[in-house]
């Protein structure tokens, strides 16, 4: 179950870690924590194998504060996924794409949620 989004956010983290906390093989307290919370939220997202992007999801389901490191995570290495695990960003937006197409979020949403 989501086992490629696990994989996408825990590569993201690891980059983030690296970069900002400059940890080498292991992430920090804090970063081990915002991993295990993440994969936590896929394991029981409602949407199981359906689920859209964060962004266009309908359920936010990370606390405030969680949401918000998530957030500069992604911010910091969605650029450098390209370049570190170019495999892993393709199938990433390949998957995301068919989601869309899929089940297409409402443009009325996609606005709303953010």
């Amino acid at each position: 179950m989501n086992e490629g989004e696990k994989k996408v956010v825990s590569k993201m983290i690891t980059i983030y870690c690296k970069g900002n906390h400059h940890t080498k093989g292991k992430l920090c307290a804090q970063c081990g924590e915002l991993n295990s919370y993440a994969m936590m939220r896929l394991e029981r997202c409602p949407f199981k194998e359906n689920k859209p992007a964060c962004d266009a999801c309908t359920i936010h389901c990370y606390k405030k504060d969680m949401r918000g490191q998530i957030k500069l995570v992604m911010r910091y290495a969605g650029p450098r996924m390209l370049f570190r695990h170019p495999l892993s960003t393709l199938q990433h937006f390949s998957r995301e794409l068919k989601r869309r197409r899929l089940n297409p979020v409402p443009e009325r949403t996609r606005n709303n949620n953010r």
